[in-house]
């Protein structure tokens, strides 16, 4: 196995889409792995959550059929 082969993992770098370096995976280099990172730091991206008042409110909705007055 040649030098090359052993550095590289066959997958595409997220950001670039380079091939991925096994020191820096899933990216390619420092640089996308840092600019990832900012990403995530920022809030750029974000994982979309429900929060208690939201569950909150589902609970309290009236039922089909019945008035909410009573």
């Amino acid at each position: 196995m040649n030098q090359i082969a052993r550095k590289t993992s066959g997958a595409a770098c997220p950001l670039c889409g380079k091939p991925s370096q096994q020191k820096y995976h899933p990216f390619c280099s420092a640089r996308c792995a840092h600019v990832d990172l900012y990403r995530w730091l920022r809030g750029i991206y974000s994982i979309p959550a429900e929060t208690a008042d939201d569950a909150a409110d589902t609970s309290e909705k009236p039922r089909a059929g019945k008035d909410p007055s009573d």
